[in-house]
């Protein structure tokens, strides 16, 4: 898809059924911890409000209080977002569903597994589902597995092959990780939910690496 109008199709319609998710929330449900370490669900939903919008200047001016820390930046300002009344939040996500720009130090090129991630980190959780198009996730972990930081998937899987059984991605080169892109994608992105979704000799050393941490 790349920078296309097929891409920000995409991308308009993973926002679009995100706005719907939250709808459908109770006030507890908000207030749960997400699968975005350190962030409730009204964080994320905040931080996808925000992305749309946020300028470079939103980013520096909160700078020295996240010491200087792209990660807490990002942390600093979803958590004041997602302090907004949800139903606001809600609003903002799918008015700005179509916006095809971001701050100029971020990169457009994550606004589709950034979206696809988030909208797991607040279904999984709270046993919602979430399904993403196969085609959707194909492209998110292309972008994923392509960019290092943050989540550096390429080499923190080096040792493994990744293999879609729902699309035509796979990649890396050891025991093998079989299952939908999408949990794959959640993989790549250091999320540990979806193990049991996936098959394959490398699954079971994943685990009790995990387990061993």
């Amino acid at each position: 898809m790349g920078d296309s109008d097929s891409y920000w199709s995409a991308v308009r319609a993973t926002r679009l059924r995100i706005a719907d998710l939250p709808e459908e929330l109770t006030p507890a449900e908000w207030e749960q911890e997400s699968l975005c370490r350190g962030w409730r669900v009204r964080d994320v939903a905040g931080h996808l409000a925000l992305v749309p919008t946020v300028t470079t200047w939103d980013m520096v001016a909160v700078a020295p209080r996240a010491r200087f820390s792209p990660d807490r930046i990002n942390t600093v300002l979803a958590r004041r977002h997602g302090s907004r009344d949800p139903a606001d939040l809600v609003a903002v996500i799918r008015s700005h569903a179509d916006t095809r720009r971001t701050a100029k130090v971020l990169d457009t090129r994550n606004a589709l597994f950034d979206a696809i991630v988030h909208g797991q980190d607040i279904a999984l959780p709270l046993a919602r589902e979430f399904p993403v198009p196969a085609e959707y996730s194909r492209e998110a972990l292309r972008r994923v597995w392509a960019m290092g930081w943050p989540f550096h998937a390429e080499r923190r899987l080096a040792s493994f092959t990744l293999q879609a059984t729902d699309t035509d991605w796979a990649a890396g080169e050891g025991p093998e990780i079989a299952g939908p892109a999408l949990a794959l994608l959640l993989l790549s992105t250091g999320r540990t939910a979806c193990l049991d979704t996936l098959q394959g000799d490398g699954v079971d050393q994943l685990k009790s690496s995990h387990a061993n941490r």
